[in-house]
């Protein structure tokens, strides 16, 4: 009964298809006709004047046949189902019929057709995933037929089939392709999301995200129905994001759960110190304080010495004018008292005299620096609950005693936190009294989630939350890896200790070399992530290069008459050709210029050869230029069967030219191309990310960059939120992640963001890459796929325990 009622629905949802195409095809004709219209009053030249008066008439004339045929089609297809139309040409012809052109309209056809369904699915990519996961659900099979009238391509060889029946000509075509591409993704577009809608009313899988191999979460499946249905999203208490928040009004930035909620918890703080604490300078707006276009850099900031107890040479100097910055919107800041100053100063001094000799005394008695580590930070706990009393006689306000109670609560949880390997936590805590002398100085501290000395923790403690407490039983590589990064927390603690009066200039300083030292360390120290790191930026080099390619590619043969065929393998294989050698060989190299000389060399083969020593010409190079091409094409990795279809479709141009069918090119013409071809790279635009147009076409299909060493996540889930993408974006390199994946749960470490921050590539502690697009990303995090070591970041979680001990006694403010 349950399959009989399953194949009815998708025989009803077929049918909601069909009519939502069929009901489409009036305002797409309409559409196309007003476009039509509209070509007759643009200026142009007399003859593509007169070229767009002869295409609108026959558009006004035959156009109302070519919808009828389409519908038709579409019923008929529907009906009876689709036959391929595209013959081979007959083995037992006549070589001199092979050889002919007879069938180059259907090549030309298939062309175009093919562009159509690219474009068709770039718009409804994400509905079709959807409608194909239910489809496939109701009918039990594990694909869609290839032929099915559920794929855009079906709809689109079908329009273009009804076009010639009717006695509509390329030309006409080419003329009102923008109307017709942007109208037929729009139609195809909307009857997905009208049959999705149909089937989603009739309980058939509501909570469809992502590919049926990759296994959802309950919150996930939440999350995703909410954002359908537009209703809010239950978040349980803790919950980091895995469902979107809306964005903000019209023209506003779009801001992640994760922010969102950090927003949340600082505003709170606000409200219980303005509630709580006489006189506190509550910060009313929340001043930016990642480093930019005036970022800090290291010079002499005056102050002698180096670290108290650290190693020698280990701080760097810094720069000397660093005086506190507060919050525009702020109240106006009383100074510390020097009573306290001086209180802190001390309590400082003795926690690092202290440290450092328990680390010492437990390394003797245990033989290992990492056994020793607990029994430090208990005795670093106990004596900073200690001067948090005293400290708090030495305040002259109760916004001083307040800001003492809150830094110390927030120091008492990040260090009983226990997914941090206990040996970082001894330098979390030293951390605590320059913290408290910014906080007293810069009561934005407690308003800004991004304030430098908050994000120099968050990011520290994010790198450290995959690590393996019991660390000395790890692999000598990896323990190795994770000795450096000790050392560059360890040398980042040190920094901060020894310019004490230097306000958020120093964590803002420390913090870019932090980051620049994950860079490095994650591309040449990391042995997990060091050849993943060098794959995923050969993926993007060589994607980069070959969009950049593409594009001037197009711009220099945009007034050159190129066969279309010639055109097309140009820009979608011979552009990928010249990035895997450049890459590989340099730009520069002898092996890219032959690349691009066989570039010239077949655009001139290709154009029209009047005469006999013309053609005898071509016919000489031939060989060589077609061994050419096979070598680029092995070299980029393309299959033999594939680059025998484009010599294929090479050889049809080749033979329109010997037909004088392609207009001829001048001699001089193909010379500039020439020059043009050899200084290519001169032309491509900076790198960086901003170029919107590589940045959209970037990500469109990576599959084929999957290696042993790197997998590539290249189809999945459904489209993702603003919010999402926000909260992809804000992911930071060295963060710890749980990834479902292809059967698989486990531990994986951002390790890498490409420049543009279009792709970003996760590690295992095993070395194994998973190389993710911005989107699929989004999208991984939108189901719960993807899900965050920590909630929230340290900081973050830290003051919320805050708040919640304030909530229970709010007098300890100020006792």
């Amino acid at each position: 009964m349950t399959a009989a009622r399953n194949q009815a629905l998708a025989t009803q949802a077929r049918r909601v298809y069909l009519e939502a195409l069929v009901r489409g095809m009036t305002p797409l004709f309409a559409a196309v006709g007003q476009g039509a219209g509209q070509l007759l009053n643009q200026g142009a030249p007399h003859a593509v004047m007169m070229a767009r008066r002869d295409a609108v008439q026959a558009w006004q004339k035959l156009g109302p046949s070519w919808q009828l045929a389409v519908v038709d089609a579409l019923r008929d297809a529907a009906k009876h189902g689709v036959s391929d139309t595209v013959r081979e040409p007959d083995a037992m012809a006549p070589s001199s019929l092979k050889m002919s052109l007879v069938d180059d309209s259907t090549i030309e056809r298939e062309i175009t057709s093919s562009r159509l369904a690219l474009v068709m699915m770039d718009r409804a990519t994400w509905e079709f995933t959807d409608l194909r996961t239910r489809m496939q659900a109701l009918e039990a099979h594990d694909d869609l037929e290839p032929l099915d009238l559920l794929r855009a391509h079906v709809v689109a060889r079908l329009a273009l089939d009804a076009w010639s029946r009717v006695g509509l000509d390329d030309t006409v075509w080419q003329l009102l392709h923008h109307e017709l591409h942007e109208e037929f993704a729009q139609l195809v577009s909307e009857a997905y999301h009208e049959t999705n809608r149909w089937l989603i009313a009739q309980k058939v899988m509501p909570e469809v995200d992502l590919r049926p191999f990759i296994r959802r979460t309950a919150q996930a499946a939440v999350a995703a129905t909410a954002a359908a249905t537009g209703l809010p999203v239950p978040v349980p208490q803790g919950a980091s994001g895995a469902a979107a928040v809306p964005g903000g009004a019209a023209g506003m930035p779009v801001s992640s759960r994760a922010s969102a909620q950090a927003d949340e918890v600082m505003a709170q703080l606000q409200r219980v110190l303005a509630r709580h604490v006489p006189g506190f300078p509550v910060t009313k707006s929340q001043v930016p304080a990642r480093p930019g276009g005036g970022k800090p850099s290291l010079a002499d900031m005056g102050h002698g010495g180096g670290p108290v107890g650290g190693d020698s040479g280990a701080a760097r100097p810094l720069l000397a004018d660093a005086a506190p910055i507060a919050s525009a919107d702020a109240s106006p800041v009383a100074p510390a008292s020097p009573r306290l100053l001086g209180a802190i100063k001390h309590a400082q001094e003795s926690l690092q005299r202290r440290s450092g000799a328990a680390m010492a005394a437990g390394a003797a008695d245990t033989g290992s620096g990492a056994q020793s580590a607990p029994r430090a930070l208990e005795e670093i706990g106990a004596r900073n609950q200690a001067f948090k009393q005293v400290l708090k006689q030495a305040a002259s306000t109760p916004a001083e005693r307040a800001t003492i109670e809150i830094v110390a609560m927030m120091f008492q949880s990040i260090l009983t936190e226990e997914r941090i390997p206990a040996s970082v936590r001894v330098w979390f805590a030293r951390l605590q009294m320059p913290v408290l002398r910014v906080a007293v100085g810069e009561p934005d501290f407690f308003a800004a989630a991004d304030h430098p000395a908050r994000r120099l923790i968050d990011r520290m403690g994010a790198c450290v939350m995959g690590f393996n407490t019991a660390q000395g039983s790890g692999p000598g590589a990896e323990r190795a890896s994770n000795d450096a990064l000790e050392r560059e927390i360890k040398r980042v603690v040190q920094v901060v200790e020894a310019y004490p009066d230097t306000g958020r200039r120093v964590f803002a300083t420390v913090l870019t070399e932090f980051e620049k030292f994950l860079d490095h360390y994650f591309e040449n120290e990391n042995q997990a992530s060091r050849r993943g790191v060098s794959l995923a930026q050969q993926v993007e080099q060589r994607e980069t290069l070959a969009i950049q390619y593409t594009i001037e590619l197009r711009k220099m043969l945009s007034e050159v008459p190129v066969q279309e065929g010639v055109r097309d393998f140009l820009f979608h294989v011979w552009a990928d050709v010249l990035a895997v050698t450049a890459v590989r060989s340099g730009a520069q190299s002898e092996v890219t210029k032959a690349m691009k000389r066989a570039a010239a060399d077949l655009i001139w083969s290709a154009s029209a050869k009047a005469s006999r020593e013309e053609r005898t010409d071509v016919i000489r190079h031939l060989p060589p230029l077609l061994k050419t091409l096979r070598d680029g094409m092995g070299h980029a990795g393309l299959a033999v069967d594939k680059q025998d279809e484009h010599i294929r479709q090479l050889n049809n141009a080749l033979a329109a030219a010997f037909t004088a069918k392609t207009a001829a090119i001048p001699r001089e013409r193909l010379d500039e191309l020439m020059d043009q071809l050899e200084t290519l790279e001169a032309m491509l635009p900076e790198g960086g990310e901003g170029d919107t147009h590589v940045d959209e076409m970037l990500v469109r299909d990576l599959s084929g960059h999957e290696s042993d060493g790197m997998e590539v996540v290249a189809e999945g889930g459904s489209a993702p939120t603003p919010a999402m993408v926000a909260w992809a974006r804000e992911l930071q390199v060295g963060g710890w992640f749980m990834l479902d994946y292809r059967g698989r749960n486990e531990q994986v470490q951002l390790a890498w963001r490409g420049l543009r921050k279009q792709l970003a590539l996760f590690v295992t502690p095993k070395g194994r890459g998973v190389l993710f697009s911005l989107n699929r990303m989004a999208a991984f995090l939108q189901a719960g796929l993807l899900l965050p070591a920590q909630d929230e970041s340290l900081t973050v979680q830290a003051t919320r325990k805050a708040l919640a001990k304030l909530d229970a006694d709010p007098s300890s403010l100020l006792n």
